[in-house]
């Protein structure tokens, strides 16, 4: 699938740029072109992947390049009196070469949250082309007004786009972990499964064609109808055989062959229930998702159609759906077998209903405490002022 990729600020940019470095070190050639949006020039100078042509810098004359401070309601305007100038950087992107638009974008801080919806909204009016979001939610120790961000980024957000895929932060940071460290295992984390999903289908040259052939066709008709995602993930480490792929194995008949493909079926399957089971980007409850995807990738030899289609066959069961597909995506030199599983239109997700109660939370505080403090200043204004005679 060939990506037109946009990255909305600081979160959304480095996403991208770690994007471009996947596509250089894995030949997927996912990213058909590439911009970064900010507000704050020093986030856009921090990229290394993305163009120098291709990093806008909006906002100059409310911020000065300064960022927003997170506030969203302020990235939200900046991002509609410069859309013209992100247009720009749109307009040197091959439209007609690439299959979707995505939008990327923390949503806890100021220039994504509230760029990223304006954005998509842009593209959908312009574009035939699907435009998905990528939302990343920011973690429930990183305090209130970004989760106040998040939730309000998040309901404008997934309006303005056919898909939004979500990473939580909150499940993948881990203890004790420096700021830096965690978000570069986390970038890498988000970049890992959504290349492995994306780039499903994408023969290059002398590589093997999958049996089950997952297209850009498959994925656009698995993120249709809207709502949110979710990806869930799982690998293994496998010995690569220096020759005789899976039709080779197929065409002998020897016991230790059907040993080894009862065992690769096998593997398949508890991959799948792994990756459904495990940590999702977004955690949630399986059952009720509308649609799914099932992608396996690895080494040709360590795939085949039985176990896709026991994966698939179980995943239909789980999620109540029978808008499952699945196919193969044969990866020589990767070490692993892998297996993405997209979840599309998921609706019992615990953590946006803490996200939004938290929000409306911090939203009557903040409210509470602007009282107080408009109070607090009259008074002490007021004492003995009658006395004095103001300036103007």
């Amino acid at each position: 699938m060939k990506l037109a990729m946009i990255g909305f600020g600081q979160a959304g940019g480095k996403v991208v740029d770690k994007f471009l470095e996947y596509d250089k070190r894995t030949g997927s050639e996912i990213v058909r072109a590439a911009a970064a949006v900010n507000t704050a020039k020093a986030d856009l100078m921090g990229l290394e992947h993305i163009d120098e042509s291709q990093r806008v810098l909006i906002g100059q004359s409310r911020v000065k390049g300064h960022g927003v401070g997170a506030d969203n309601e302020l990235g939200a305007e900046i991002a509609e009196e410069d859309i013209d100038e992100v247009q720009g950087a749109i307009d040197s992107i091959p439209v007609h070469e690439v299959d979707a638009f995505l939008v990327v974008a923390g949503l806890g801080g100021g220039t994504g949250s509230g760029g990223a919806p304006v954005l998509a909204k842009h593209l959908k009016r312009i574009y035939t082309e699907p435009v998905y979001g990528l939302g990343i939610l920011p973690g429930s120790d990183e305090g209130g007004i970004y989760t106040l961000n998040a939730a309000r980024s998040f309901q404008t957000f997934v309006r303005e786009v056919d898909n939004l895929m979500v990473f939580d932060n909150d499940a993948w940071r881990k203890t004790g972990e420096s700021v830096q460290g965690g978000y570069e295992e986390i970038n890498e984390e988000i970049v890992r499964r959504f290349g492995i999903l994306f780039g499903a289908g994408e023969i290059q040259q002398g590589q093997e064609v999958a049996e089950s052939v997952v297209d850009s066709s498959e994925i656009i008709n698995t993120l249709s109808g809207g709502g949110v995602s979710t990806v869930g993930y799982a690998e293994e480490e496998v010995e690569e055989r220096s020759s005789g792929g899976l039709l080779s194995r197929l065409r002998d008949d020897g016991d230790d062959d059907e040993l080894d493909s009862a065992h690769t079926t096998n593997r398949i399957t508890s991959l799948v229930r792994k990756a459904a089971l495990g940590r999702l980007t977004l955690p949630c409850e399986i059952e009720g998702a509308e649609r799914a995807l099932l992608v396996l990738a690895g080494p040709p030899e360590y795939l085949n159609r039985k176990g896709i289609e026991r994966g698939r066959k179980w995943l239909e069961e789980q999620t109540g759906s029978m808008e499952v597909r699945g196919g193969d995506y044969p990866y020589r030199g990767a070490g692993f077998v892998a297996t993405v599983i997209l979840l599309a239109g998921v609706t019992n997700v615990p953590r946006i209903k803490e996200l939004q109660q938290v929000a409306i939370e911090a939203q009557d505080n903040l409210d509470e405490i602007r009282e107080e403090s408009d109070e607090n200043l009259d008074e002490l204004v007021s004492d003995d002022s009658d006395e004095l005679e103001s300036l103007f």
